[in-house]
């Protein structure tokens, strides 16, 4: 495996900084904490770099809050100036590790994604499907099994020094790491030396660094064909249960002996192909994709919450249109169709004689263009 020596100097560079910092400001323009960051952001930046450069910097204690959505998780965030750090590091290293990870590692990377995840496990399940034994009682004979793996309390147990270790590997520039382990350590935890906060960037991307020694150890020592993981959830299709059963108990003692971090036992069960998995927010079968059941529930919490707002006059109809835009978008990688008409219609009847400013824009867009093909 190649190695990397001199790259803290090239975290360091003031065109690294500004870029990290344009990066950690993206969709964040109106926050009060970019604001105020940037209202002296030659000096706050330039500071920043002589920070790094003296080797004086140390994070802010970060902010921390609890998010019910749909499960409790407490949400750790860093100051801005800490993001920028955070950006300047993932822009140095990032193409260094990416470069070794598997295909189907498909979290916190480019041209990668949920919806690019759900496509592939389609496939897989067609192609195990096809060469697989028939599940006795199965309707639709749909064949072969599959392993819904999940790691207990990832983010909370995640061992900084094994952390390290993995990182070694690649880096070998003093500087860089004192400053990974300087963003690790930040992050205080009931067991001292475990744990990666939960909204930061860092922490996406250290998570990826981890569990690529459990995608490496299932792709090339266990040989499983069928697998992809998606941050701390991974799945392994396979026509033969007993042969599933070995990677679990397999990868368990992996996972503690090697990365000090366990298997979720009561999560991670094997199921028929015949019951669709679920996985990321989806519920996959053969030939169709449903909405999990508690998504259906959260978008209808949401229309409630909205329609009080909107009634009270808290809200304009432009607020809801946007809040379902996104929705309405994600629940079209399913199939649902009816459920994306029974919510328009229900916006439509609790918004009557309603029009979004999105829409007229749109509207007026495909007038202008007709005029132009016209001329």
């Amino acid at each position: 495996m190649k190695t990397y020596k001199k790259l803290y100097q090239e975290v360091c560079t003031i065109k690294n900084i500004e870029f990290a910092w344009r990066k950690a400001r993206k969709r964040k323009t109106l926050k009060r904490y970019v604001i105020d960051f940037e209202k002296n952001i030659k000096e706050n930046l330039a500071m920043l770099r002589t920070e790094l450069l003296l080797h004086s910097y140390r994070p802010l204690p970060l902010n921390c809050f609890i998010l019910r959505d749909p499960k409790t998780r407490k949400i750790s965030v860093s100051s801005f100036r800490d993001r920028i750090v955070h950006h300047a590091i993932c822009n140095i290293i990032e193409c260094l590790f990416d470069q070794n990870f598997i295909f189907d590692n498909y979290a916190n990377r480019k041209n990668k994604g949920t919806l690019v995840a759900i496509k592939r496990l389609e496939k897989f399940i067609k192609k195990v499907s096809k060469n697989g034994t028939i599940v006795k009682n199965s309707n639709n004979n749909i064949r072969g099994f599959f392993l819904k793996g999940d790691i207990k309390k990832y983010f909370d147990t995640v061992n900084h020094q094994k952390m390290l270790e993995i990182i070694q590997k690649k880096i070998k520039d003093k500087e860089l790491l004192f400053l990974i382990n300087n963003v690790l350590k930040n992050y205080n935890n009931r067991k001292n030396g475990t744990g990666m906060p939960l909204g930061n960037l860092t922490s996406q991307f250290f998570a990826n660094i981890y569990l690529n020694e459990l995608d490496q150890y299932v792709k090339h020592k266990l040989k499983a064909k069928y697998y992809l993981r998606y941050v701390d959830d991974f799945v392994i299709l396979h026509n033969d249960k007993n042969m599933l059963e070995y990677y679990k108990k397999e990868i368990s003692k992996f996972l503690q002996n090697k990365l000090l971090i366990e298997l979720n036992i009561d999560k991670s069960k094997i199921k028929p192909l015949t019951r669709g998995i679920e996985f990321l927010g989806l519920r996959t079968v053969y030939k169709y994709k449903l909405l999990r059941k508690r998504n259906i529930r959260k978008a209808y919490k949401k229309l409630n919450v909205l329609k009080k707002s909107y009634n009270a006059k808290n809200i304009d109809y432009d607020k809801v249109y946007e809040a379902f835009q996104g929705w309405m978008a994600y629940a079209r990688n399913a199939n649902t169709f009816k459920l994306r008409k029974k919510i328009s219609c229900l916006i439509n009847a609790n918004c009557p004689n309603e029009i979004s400013s999105i829409e007229i824009n749109r509207i007026i867009k495909i007038v202008n263009s007709g005029k132009k093909k016209k001329k």
